[in-house]
């Protein structure tokens, strides 16, 4: 009777709620919320269902008031989501630890196609998101009865959500009434449902969490319960595909960046607990020495979970081992004394490990992932990539390898290559160790020092370059600003699909810039249908190199104009969008566009081509097409200074960057010799001179860095707006037509080498002109004429 009065509370509830957020309007506010779950805590509800839900896990009031709503022993089951079958997509609320986040399945025990993936995103770029959902319900074609009369068919994570919280009323009238509020808690019951879940075959952990709830498992869990803490999940086995993936399709292996595990601490001795002491490693076998392991932790749990992530790395002994290392990692948790107890409540949590590690890849098949400089939202407004998708205006996928680029992820992967996410600056990675640099979609600043480090790793140790740009234009940004009715305030892009400006400072000393145009269009390279979808175009490029060509139409505010003006027996102007060249040691790609690379809205992948791109940049295997002798360039692209992109000047951009006006620092995602340092400085990179300048490129027009507008203030560089008059000098590198055999100049012999030479020369025009002087020892004017 009591599970069916609870029952009864919560529908009554979700229709409160359904009525709020089906608003004639289709809108809904954070007030509405709050006001509702106020009401749920005063009327000290059981259980609560939660059938909405968003990407804005930054709306600090809302996340707050979930937290006071689980602190009160509310246990909240929330659906994780209807944006699937893309990754990233968990919805807030769904996506908090003490949340029970509920994804969807059909009746064949299949993900639903509708369904959120992980993984989380509250951790990028520091580190790897969460497992959510936490369990799957089924959520496709399920019988439920009409607000009027009748009954109808629904399909959602929506519907799947108050199965489970069907479920979990059910398992609250398992304990005892009188034992129910001491032992019944969000932690106990997120334990009892996932312990108790059926693995399903075939779908990993970022789509099905624990598996499909089951009732009668979790019954039994719940029957002989002791409150204890315990880990989620409570096994990384990479041997266990596809499961286990990303973590099973790539081994660990020595000299990689740390390879990262965010595990939740699931606490149900109380509301608050602690750590009691740092983390243990316990190798199963001797060969588990071989893995270090950094963790980083919840030192208090509040409310009912925490974190646990482990950073683990190979050391350097194990470089050639093959094999599988297991092991468990455990941790001490204590609670205080819960009501008629003396002693405080203590348990050990449990995570069983089975790593597989390999020989260390060779330079050419490692390729390092920036995730450093990717911005999403929250906390700002990022706009998405393709301009023709409306119904989705915002960047809040993660951009990570393991979210909307999980696909590409998969395809390196087949084709051999072994992927790396680096979540710090450009100067702490050892650019010895990788054959390409791979730069997608990127939003952020760059630290004067990264500029110069990727100048000196690409020319002096050969680091490949590879990045794929996004379209830019200020007038555009300006168009898309709307008014947010829920903060009351003006929303204006914080840039574009990508920071052309910030990328066209760290491209300067090679002489490669992209536009302001927004190009649309199809076309074929090397028998591949290809879309370029809202990508930019390349206004400067090295003579030498080779630039690819197609004719789109620009979609930008100025472009659109003019495309408008044109006839029909007028032909498309060809814009650059493809370009190889060789710098130094090193080799560049780049390319306008990632929405192919992107599994958000792709209309066309473009995997074969950043294959071939890493195939250039890693190896210098060049495609007969895409290095033909009728695309190499013979003059310089070169735009002027006035002509390129600048920064929006009204955006003050350090409050969304982690770079403007933010110190340079390695963080826990980089090596541990490293953490807490500025990165690979010259000392640790085994030189005691200064970096060679920055080359000087032949564009028949002169070369000058542009920086724009911007809160960065650093003492090596003034910023300033397009149309600055200011200009570096740079000496390096100088090329003939041939991009092949770059001649260095300016190395650690050439300064002093010259010195020499011109005091040599003036000493001995000195001598000469001594002689017949000295016969005029007492003249003025030849003391005069010396000086």
């Amino acid at each position: 009777m009591q599970s069916a009065l609870v029952l009864h509370q919560i529908q009554k509830f979700m229709h409160f709620v359904f009525s709020l957020t089906h608003s004639l309007l289709q809108v809904s506010y954070t007030s509405w919320f709050l006001d509702a779950f106020n009401y749920a805590i005063a009327t000290n509800m059981d259980v609560l269902n939660l059938s909405i839900g968003g990407p804005d896990y930054l709306d600090l009031p809302f996340v707050e008031k979930i937290w006071e709503i689980t602190a009160n022993n509310i246990i909240m089951v929330s659906a994780i989501g209807n944006d699937g079958p893309l990754y990233g997509t968990l919805n807030n609320p769904a996506d908090q630890s003490d949340v029970i986040g509920v994804g969807g399945i059909d009746y064949s025990d299949h993900i639903a196609s509708f369904s959120s993936r992980g993984m989380s995103t509250w951790e990028l770029p520091h580190g790897y998101g969460r497992l959510k959902p936490d369990i799957v319900a089924y959520g496709r074609d399920i019988m439920g009865s009409k607000i009027s009369t009748g009954c109808k068919s629904l399909s959602g994570t929506s519907v799947a959500s108050p199965v489970v919280a069907g479920i979990v009323c059910l398992l609250v009238s398992v304990i005892p009434e009188p034992s129910r509020k001491n032992i019944l808690n969000p932690a106990s019951m997120k334990q009892a449902l996932v312990e108790g879940a059926a693995k399903l075959s075939g779908p990993n952990m970022f789509e099905q969490g624990a598996g499909r709830v089951d009732l009668l498992e979790s019954y039994q869990i719940l029957k002989s319960y002791k409150p204890r803490a315990s880990i989620f999940p409570g096994v990384l086995d990479y041997t266990d595909c596809p499961y286990s993936w990303p973590f099973c399709r790539q081994p660990l292996y020595a000299g990689s960046m740390p390879v990262i595990f965010n595990a939740t601490i699931l606490n149900g001795m109380g509301v608050i607990g602690y750590v009691e002491g740092p983390p243990i490693w316990h190798p199963s076998n001797e060969e588990g020495n071989l893995l270090s392991i950094h963790f980083t932790y919840s030192e208090v749990i509040w409310p009912w979970t925490g974190y646990l992530a482990l950073h683990m790395q190979i050391k350097e002994e194990g470089a050639q081992y093959s094999g599988n290392i297991e092991g468990n990692v455990t941790l001490r948790v204590s609670s205080p004394a819960a009501q008629g107890e003396e002693d405080r409540r203590r348990s050990i949590c449990v995570l069983q490990l089975k790593l597989k590690v390999v020989p260390t890849p060779p330079r050419a098949k490692r390729v390092l992932w920036d995730q450093f400089h990717s911005i999403k939202y929250p906390p700002g407004y990022i706009p998405r990539d393709s301009l023709d998708v409306r119904n989705d205006i915002l960047d809040w996928h993660g951009d990570h390898l393991h979210t909307n680029f999980h696909i590409m992820f998969n395809s390196l992967r087949d084709a051999g290559y072994y992927i790396e996410t680096l979540g710090s600056p450009l100067t702490c990675f050892d650019a010895r160790q990788y054959g390409t640099l791979l730069m997608v979609d990127l939003e952020d600043e760059y630290f004067p020092e990264e500029i110069e480090k990727l100048r000196d790793d690409v020319i002096n140790t050969g680091l490949g370059l590879a990045v794929f740009a996004e379209w830019y234009n200020v007038d555009t940004m300006v168009k898309m600003r709307f008014f947010d009715d829920n903060t009351r305030s003006w929303w204006t892009p914080v840039t574009g699909g990508a920071n052309i400006p910030a990328l066209n400072d760290l491209l300067a000393p090679f002489g490669i810039a992209f536009g302001d145009k927004i190009l649309n269009g199809d076309f074929s390279l090397s028998g591949e249908q290809n879309r370029y979808a809202s990508g930019t175009d390349i206004v400067r490029f090295p003579s030498g190199g080779y630039v690819h060509r197609f004719p789109f139409l620009d979609s930008s505010e100025s472009g659109a104009t003019q495309n408008v003006l044109m006839t029909s027996d007028m032909t498309k102007a060809d814009s650059p969008i493809l370009g190889f060249t060789v710098m130094g040691e090193g080799r560049i790609a780049v390319y306008g566009d990632s929405n192919c690379l992107d599994s958000s809205h792709m209309v066309t992948d473009c995997y074969w081509l950043l294959r071939k791109m890493l195939d250039f940049t890693n190896e210098d295997i060049r495609d007969s097409v895409l290095f033909s002798s009728s695309v190499k360039l013979h003059t310089s692209l070169y735009e002027d200074d006035n002509q390129l992109p600048s920064r929006r000047s009204d955006v003050n951009f350090s409050t969304y960057s982690a770079v403007a006006g933010k110190e340079l620092i390695c963080r826990r995602d980089s090596r541990f010799e490293i953490w807490g340092t500025k990165g690979y400085n010259l000392q640790v990179r085994g030189r005691n001179r200064r970096l060679p300048g920055y080359p000087v490129i032949d564009s028949g027009k002169g070369f000058s860095a542009t920086f724009g507008n911007s809160n960065i203030r650093h003492p090596k560089f003034t910023m300033r707006t397009k149309g600055d008059s200011m200009r570096k000098t740079y000496m390096g590198l100088f090329y003939g037509d041939e991009p092949d055999t770059p001649m260095l100049v300016g190395s650690h012999w050439l300064v002093p080498a010259v010195v020499a030479a011109i005091g040599i020369l003036l000493l001995c025009f000195w001598r000469i002109r001594q002689k017949p002087r000295r016969r005029k020892k007492g003249s003025a004017s030849g003391r005069l004429a010396n000086l």
